[in-house]
Formats: C-alpha cells, sequence, structure tokens
C-alpha cells in the first residue's frame, strides 16, 4: 500500500518540485500540499498521513518546530538550502534529511529509507495478543493485563504508544503497539471515529455536534475523514428524528 504522503515548502517552486518526484515514486501517494506548519497542522487534525515531507526553514513555525508540536508523528523527512539543521533534524527521529537543491536520485534515496521502515514497522510484533473469549492481553511494563473488550471505553494513539481506557480504572493503559495491531482484534461496536481515537460505541454517553460524549470529562471528536462510516453506523443504529 502506497504511503500517503504529505508535502510542505513555502516556496511554489520547491513544492512544485515535491509534487513531482512524489507523482513519480509508486511507493507514495500524494494526501497533500501546504504551504506552511500552520496549514499542515489543521489538515493533519483530520486526515491520517504515513510520511512528511517538509521544508525546514519557514517563516512563523519552522518545519521542525512544527514536527515538535504533533503528538503521533508519522515518519518525516526534512529539506531545506542550510546545512547546520542536519544535526536538529535527527534530533526528531527524521528518517533523512535533504540538502537542496537535490535531485530525484537523493529524493528517491530518502523514500526508500521511508518504504523499509515502514515495512519494518509491518513486521514487528505488538505488546497485544488477543483471546478467543472476548477479552485481551495487553502488555504494560513487564506484564501482560487480560482486559475483556466490553470493558474498554476507547483507545487513543499517542505516538508510538496506545492509551487504552477500561471501565473502572482512573487511568488509562499504556502499551507500545499501534491501532493496526489492534483494529483485527476488536468487535462490531469499536469504530475509529478520528486519527487518535478507537471508540466501544456501547460506552458513548451521547453524540453532540461531530463529537462523542463518554463521561463529563472526555469528549472525542469525529474527524472530517471519517464521518461518512460514522454517519453510516449511526443510521443504522439509532431511531427517532430530530424537530425540523
Amino acid at each position: 500500500m502506497p504511503l500517503k504522503t504529505l508535502i510542505i515548502d513555502d516556496e511554489p517552486i520547491a513544492l512544485e518540485k515535491l509534487r513531482g518526484y512524489v507523482g513519480k515514486i509508486p511507493a507514495l501517494q500524494l494526501a497533500g500540499v501546504c504551504s506552511s506548519g500552520f496549514e499542515a497542522i489543521e489538515l493533519l487534525s483530520e486526515n491520517d498521513v504515513d510520511l512528511i515531507i517538509t521544508d525546514i526553514n519557514m517563516p512563523d513555525l519552522n518545519g521542525l518546530d512544527f514536527i515538535k508540536t504533533l503528538p503521533d508523528p508519522p515518519m518525516v523527512i526534512f529539506t531545506t538550502a542550510y546545512s547546520e539543521y542536519a544535526v536538529d533534524s535527527y534530533k526528531v527521529s527524521a528518517v533523512d534529511y535533504l540538502l537542496k537543491p537535490y535531485g530525484f536520485v537523493e529524493f528517491s534515496r530518502a523514500v526508500n529509507k521511508a518504504v523499509e521502515m515502514a515495512a519494518m514497522r509491518g513486521r514487528q510484533p505488538s505488546d497485544l495478543s488477543a483471546e478467543t473469549d472476548g477479552s485481551l492481553f495487553v502488555k504494560v511494563d513487564y506484564r501482560h493485563v487480560r482486559v475483556a473488550l466490553s470493558d474498554i471505553r476507547f483507545i487513543k494513539g499517542y505516538g508510538e504508544y496506545l492509551q487504552i481506557y477500561v471501565a473502572g480504572k482512573s487511568t488509562p493503559l499504556l502499551t507500545l503497539s499501534s491501532f493496526a495491531a489492534i483494529k483485527d482484534m476488536l468487535g462490531e461496536s469499536f469504530l475509529q471515529v478520528h486519527r487518535s481515537y478507537i471508540v466501544n460505541m456501547n460506552h458513548v454517553e451521547q453524540i453532540e455536534r461531530s463529537r462523542l460524549v463518554m463521561d463529563a470529562d472526555n469528549y472525542i471528536p469525529v474527524g472530517d475523514s471519517y464521518k461518512a462510516a460514522f454517519q453510516q453506523y449511526l443510521t443504522a443504529h439509532s431511531i427517532g428524528k430530530g424537530r425540523k
């Protein structure tokens, strides 16, 4: 499956160059084009991407600081005309660093690193294991905790970790895993409603204005890219009509 790729650069010519390079590589799928970090933050709040290719030296919010604002950053390739940023780029776990002016060969090499990294992540074992009795073992530190699927209220993606909120527990279980690893272990009542949230719809108190109310302290937004599937679920599981 192609890596959904977001490209960011405040220079129109550089942005078009990136767009052209992405279009030439079958392993990439262009998911968005932004001219600033703030524009990218808005796009990422409603859409999932696998790879960000961003310039570093941009006004208002530079590429390094932009990546640091993301709670769950995807893979990143930085581009810049300033070599002094190289060390800083690897401090935020960048896949690679392209010094302008770079060509298609250098770009392809950086992308291949991202593709290989994505493949390695897909082969890594998860800290989750499923049982056939409607429960799940969650590895927390050095122990495996059994959790009934029906007790899971919602799951939040947090960097390379999952926070699993369980009924009756004041704090979530934290485990090293991903949505891709846990999705197939969950039942039909679980629905991903946002790039950072999977919700057990059986624990939703009410739905208002495109957000799910779990309790007095937890409100979960429905992302734009998930609204169609969410509405389809809601139509199949609700009755009544609102006032005209």
